[in-house]
């Protein structure tokens, strides 16, 4: 008969080696769900608003040159904003606390490569500047800053946890029954994906199932607990405090076992006031 795995020691939080891949999977993560069409369109609703309004003298341009340049500057400038956005994410404001904050230092970073775009744009589209570099800065970091936040809040993630029932409802229950005999009775904590299995963490130790956590969650419905991170599911009266690595909360339970929280699923733990 198969042989659970034995349980493997994590790695250091403050490796190198992890804190580049963590850096590297939470970058691709926030690119792959800002790369949706919903920001491009806006991008292009926006330069097309720009090419009727025509501002910065480029009312003085052909109409149809100022409908092919404003709508094509605007959407390279979303597309930049994008991989910027993510890399902030990725490295300084993992959890998202600072929309705000965030937007600006995205709009900052941005300016002045974009602001490059925008001179060869113009003088590929025109044939002339339409103001000097350093003037064109203030612009650039206006309208950027406005893109920005249109897209933070077109590409926000909502985590949606629902209230929680009662803790003697039918799915937890099942899901109690799955606890090897030397854990039942004890009282749950968290339960952790690894590989096929799961380890489910208890007063009374820890154990592995064979079980995938996404049915564990479903059948864990009615108790007060919720997904922390795309491994762990934790209850919330097993939290004892919590602390910050790497930019990010991590719930501390009992025995020494600490569950991260990751960017996704962080907005609706503090909206439901876990830390």
């Amino acid at each position: 008969m198969r042989q659970p795995p034995a349980a493997r020691p994590d790695r250091p939080s403050g490796s190198v080696r992890g804190s580049l891949a963590d850096i590297k999977a939470a970058f691709l993560k926030d690119l792959s769900q800002s790369l949706r069409p919903t920001p491009f369109v806006l991008a292009a609703l926006a330069g097309l608003l720009l090419a009727y309004l025509a501002p910065f003298g480029s009312d003085k341009a052909d109409v149809f040159q100022r409908f092919f340049y404003w709508p094509g500057v605007i959407v390279g400038g979303t597309l930049l904003g994008i991989l910027v956005s993510a890399a902030v994410g990725a490295t300084i404001d993992r959890d998202r606390r600072r929309p705000i904050a965030g937007a600006a230092l995205t709009a900052a970073i941005m300016t002045p490569p974009a602001a490059v775009f925008v001179l060869a744009a113009t003088r590929a589209v025109f044939g002339v500047y339409l103001m000097p570099y350093p003037t064109l800065l203030g612009p650039v970091f206006l309208i950027s800053l406005a893109m920005t936040g249109v897209n933070h809040l077109a590409n926000r993630p909502v985590q949606v946890i629902a209230p929680s029932p009662t803790s003697g409802s039918e799915g937890a229950v099942r899901f109690l029954e799955r606890l090897p005999p030397r854990l039942r009775g004890a009282e749950l904590h968290a339960v952790q994906a690894e590989d096929h299995y799961l380890r489910i963490h208890t007063s009374c130790g820890s154990d592995l199932i064979l079980l995938r956590l996404a049915d564990a969650i479903a059948e864990l419905e009615g108790m007060d607990g919720a997904q922390t991170h795309r491994s762990w599911w934790v209850l919330r009266s097993a939290v004892t405090g919590v602390r910050r690595s790497d930019g990010r909360a991590v719930l501390v339970l009992p025995a020494g076992v600490e569950a991260p929280v990751s960017r996704s699923f962080a907005p609706a733990l503090r909206d439901r006031g876990w830390y």
